[in-house]
Order: structure tokens, then sequence, then C-alpha cells
């Protein structure tokens, strides 16, 4: 089976997140489309052989766990201690992608461009309730 493109709409809902965050830019990629930060990869959607489209991205190694937990649509990456998937469909979470997406910017990016980005208070960091 032929892997399928990641429909363009996709690709233009995930480009509006990224490429309006500090130097994120998207790249050529073997299969799908990829956005890095510093040569550094933040997220990647592709269709795969079995017919769905996914975009994997970068957590932190204790969220990769908890997605892995979750099961579909998230999905454990099987490469890289931090890189947990989604399957997208007609179903996706928009608003919920682009914020994970946000925070995989965050991670990827360099302390100067990271701080730049505008991010809700961690719980117990002193901040209104």
């Amino acid at each position: 089976m032929s892997r399928p493109d990641v429909p363009a709409a996709w690709v233009r809902r995930i480009a509006a997140v990224l490429e309006a965050l500090p130097e994120c830019e998207r790249v050529e990629a073997w299969v799908g489309v990829q956005w890095q930060v510093a040569s550094k990869s933040v997220a990647h959607a592709f269709g795969g052989e079995d017919g769905l489209v996914r975009i994997t991205f970068r957590a932190e190694p204790d969220e990769v766990m908890a997605f892995q937990h979750l099961g579909a649509p998230y999905f454990r990456a099987g490469y890289g201690r931090d890189v947990v998937g989604l399957v997208l469909d007609d179903g996706t979470d928009w608003d919920e992608l682009a914020e994970l997406l946000t925070d995989a910017y965050c991670l990827r990016a360099p302390e100067r461009l990271a701080t730049l980005v505008p991010r809700p208070p961690s719980p117990g960091s002193g901040g209104p309730p």
C-alpha cells in the first residue's frame, strides 16, 4: 500500500501553529512534512503504509509514557525516548494538538527562543489557581 499524503488542510492547521513560533520552519522530509527549530526536529506529519496519517512530536519522557498508556490515538514512536505520536483523523482535537506542538517546540528550541513563547503557569508555580 502506498503512503497517503497529509491532507493540505491539516498541513495548514499544523503550520499555523508551528510557523507562528520564533524561527520554526517547515523543511523537506523523506515523507510527509517536518518542522524544525535550530536544526532540531519539532514535529513530523506523514502518511503511513497502513493508510493512516500521523504526527510525531517531542515530549518530556514522563509525558511520553503517559500518552503511551492512554492508547489510541496516541502512541510511542519507535525511536527516541522523547517522541510521541498521534494518529490524525476527522476526530482530532486540534486545540489540544496545538498545545502539544507548542510544548514540543519549547522542548527543542534554544532557551532564548522558548522564553519568547507565552506559556500558562505550571501547577504549584504560585500563579492564580
